[in-house]
């Protein structure tokens, strides 16, 4: 399999996507944060003294999906139809997941935008509540499923 982010003498380009077809294309990504006891009781209860950090995190991440070629060089800039990201609280294993879908008609995928998505809202969490407690792992960000495109539908 040919690498298309590399020219012919290995030098990084930016994909040419000048003649692909525009189609719908989506893409869902998720991860999660393990947090404390305190910090998760604190989230839930909406009683961090920084606001409420799932609703601030939420908009952060939904801003990160649309900031995505400024930070990952070879992304293309794309105009998304919809961004979407939420929450589920997982009182057992004491871990917050974020689900971030993205959409687009276009020449390229959202992959990348719903991974940036789901990073910045976890990273958006972290920065919220670290004065609780600063022992937080960030972890298992994945592609969950993407559709459209010529590769098709790809689901985790």
């Amino acid at each position: 399999m040919d690498l298309t982010h590399f020219d012919a003498q290995g030098n990084a380009r930016m994909v040419d996507v000048s003649e692909k077809e525009i189609t719908h294309r989506a893409a869902t990504a998720e991860g999660r944060i393990a947090v404390s006891d305190e910090v998760f009781a604190a989230v839930a209860g909406k009683t961090v003294k920084k606001g409420d950090v799932l609703t601030v995190a939420q908009v952060a991440g939904i801003m990160g999906t649309k900031r995505t070629s400024e930070l990952i060089p070879m992304c293309h800039l794309l105009n998304l139809t919809n961004a979407s990201l939420t929450f589920e609280l997982l009182p057992e294993t004491k871990e917050i997941k974020a689900i971030c879908t993205v959409k687009t008609d276009g020449k390229t995928g959202v992959e990348m935008e719903a991974l940036t998505g789901v990073s910045v809202a976890l990273l958006t969490v972290y920065d919220m509540v670290k004065a609780i407690d600063k022992r937080m792992v960030i972890r298992d960000v994945h592609l969950v499923e993407k559709h459209g495109g010529k590769s098709g539908d790809f689901f985790f």
